[in-house]
């Protein structure tokens, strides 16, 4: 087997069990490995540390899967994976849920692996070259372990490009899904576009938190901004709102919304559907003077890197801000970011900067996280990356 020989000192992360070493940790490489195949990992000391799958071309030049010396990375290693984190979702499974993550890439011992369950298909993303090679496996077990009517991959990101790999998009696996599959969450019917929706088709890690933010709506007044295919409307409306006003600047999300209004029976003279950039829409509310009882923030990542997080900073601060101003008092915001590099401390930070700018005095009221079939290791903090608050204008 192909041999990584890490520097003096470097050795560190991995012996506690964190999942990356990056190429500049690597003193040399013995042999030729190829993109995607698994290395044994040593220290200076030529002490085994760990098994990894290598990439040449990627700045995460090692993933590493496993810390026993004498356990085989083959195809039962992979399976035993995938039932493993399967088995860890079967009780979020019910008659009022058929939709969640199955698999979350490191946090499973999966690195580079999204799959998500849609009622009965499963929507997936392969972000490293490792997957690719073994990709066939995870499917074979998928459906062995689900009976899914289809498997349908979304592999179109950009850190594939960090890998060496091409968009792969396309049925893997049994029938391609129709423009709309039916699923349940919380008790709520969407009709959620796998083939052609943003991401996977639909942000199930807001699960709890649509929820738990519904509780304080009934009879306000609600404005759900990035509202995708309604998920924070939904629940809103199922918790007795008076009125909602959802906007995304997606002709699809704002569609797709106004489906799910209808499909669970909603009034539609309570819903407003808004297509619209979000910031330029907070601002025309401002200058007419429109107030709401409680907002909902949830914008796309801001800061997909630690070097982007000052110029995310200014853009969070101005977004909460615009926010903050169509609040009374007692009004309430719940505001997200799904930003790896933004912890929650320097997001509370943030907002408390935009409540300043907004001559508004608040009060952090709840804090919200990624619910559990998006856990989170230990060793991998990375993995922790949406985090919102509850915000009450006193």
């Amino acid at each position: 087997m192909n041999k990584i020989i890490l520097h003096k000192g470097k050795d560190k992360a991995a012996w506690q069990l964190h999942p990356w070493v990056f190429s500049g940790a690597i003193k040399t490489v013995e042999g030729s490995p190829e993109n995607g195949e698994v290395v044994a990992v040593y220290n200076v000391d030529l002490e085994f540390v760990a098994y990894g799958v290598y990439s040449a071309v990627s700045r995460v030049a090692v993933r590493l899967l496993e810390w026993h010396p004498d356990r085989v990375i083959d195809e039962a290693w992979w399976r035993n994976r995938v039932q493993r984190a399967v088995k860890m979702r079967a009780h979020l499974l019910n008659d009022t849920n058929d939709t969640c993550r199955l698999i979350f890439a490191e946090a499973d011992f999966l690195p580079g692996l999204i799959a998500d369950k849609y009622a009965d298909f499963i929507s997936i993303q392969v972000h490293a070259a490792a997957l690719e090679r073994v990709k066939p496996w995870i499917i074979d077990e998928l459906v062995s372990l689900l009976k899914p009517k289809g498997i349908y991959e979304r592999s179109d990101i950009k850190s594939r490009t960090h890998e060496g790999l091409p968009d792969s998009n396309g049925l893997v696996y049994g029938e391609v899904p129709p423009e709309f599959v039916d699923v349940l969450e919380n008790g709520i019917r969407y009709q959620i576009n796998i083939v052609e929706g943003q991401k996977s088709g639909f942000y199930c890690d807001q699960r709890e938190n649509r929820f738990l933010t519904a509780q304080y709506v009934k009879g306000k007044r609600v404005l759900d901004c990035f509202s995708y295919s309604g998920g924070f409307t939904l629940n809103a409306f199922q918790a007795g709102a008076a009125s909602v006003c959802s906007v995304d600047s997606s002709a699809l999300a704002i569609d797709t919304l106004k489906r799910n209004i209808a499909v669970n029976g909603y009034d539609a003279a309570k819903s407003t559907a808004v297509q619209s950039d979000v910031n330029k829409y907070l601002r025309q509310l401002g200058e007419e003077g429109e107030k709401f009882d409680l907002i909902v923030l949830d914008p796309p990542k801001y800061a997909p890197s630690r070097s982007s997080l000052d110029k995310a900073s200014r853009a969070y601060k101005d977004l909460n801000r615009r926010g903050l101003m169509l609040l009374e008092s007692g009004g309430l915001l719940a505001t997200f970011s799904c930003s790896g590099a933004m912890d929650i401390d320097t997001f509370k930070q943030v907002v408390a900067w935009a409540a300043l700018d907004a001559g508004k005095e608040i009060q952090y009221i709840r804090q919200f996280h990624q619910p559990e079939d998006h856990p989170v290791r230990a060793s991998f903090p990375e993995g922790e990356y949406l985090k919102g608050l509850l915000v009450r204008v006193v």
